[in-house]
């Protein structure tokens, strides 16, 4: 082959080539668009779906949160004794009654969120485990106690509550 021929050859596959490239760039392309596309509406779907129940657990949380506030909790459980000790572990329980009943809404929140709402059962729990270590003696007292604890600090569920709200906010 002469120099002259592989020239002609050059410039006949030349133009080929650069037109295979760019179909195989504009190809590429466009199969990534639609994966994107498909990718989208599928999360679309999906979210269609999900979105209400993730609200319900959300929404069952803020129940929950509101139901171990030391103000609700305590005129909702009443003693059923004067033993103090008697009426500390009737709270307690029925916190943890509360909270395993709604246990299964973790897999539709965040994790951090969860968190919030462990660290305000804890706190709720240490709150009264607090106050009956004081000098009451009757159930009456101990519940006395507590809510004027509870009168002087801000409760854990009111703060973990804004964090559920907050985080609600942002699937908007």
């Amino acid at each position: 082959m002469t120099s002259d021929q592989i020239f002609q050859l050059f410039a006949y596959l030349l133009p080929s080539i650069v037109t295979g490239v760019i179909a195989f760039y504009f190809f590429r392309l466009h199969t990534n668009n639609e994966e994107g596309r498909r990718r989208f509406l599928l999360h679309k779907d999906s979210q269609k779906d999900t979105l209400p129940i993730r609200l319900q657990a959300y929404e069952r949380m803020a129940l929950f949160l509101e139901r171990i506030s030391i103000p609700s909790l305590v005129v909702r459980v009443a003693p059923n004794t004067q033993d103090k000790n008697a009426y500390e572990a009737l709270l307690t329980k029925s916190i943890e009654t509360e909270f395993e009943h709604n246990l299964s809404q973790q897999i539709y929140m965040s994790e951090e969120c969860w968190n919030v709402i462990k660290a305000a059962k804890n706190a709720t729990v240490q709150m009264i485990r607090k106050a009956a270590m004081s000098e009451a003696e009757t159930a009456d007292k101990l519940r006395e106690d507590i809510l004027n604890e509870s009168m002087e600090k801000s409760s854990p569920s009111t703060t973990a509550l804004s964090f559920v709200k907050k985080e609600l906010g942002e699937l908007w």
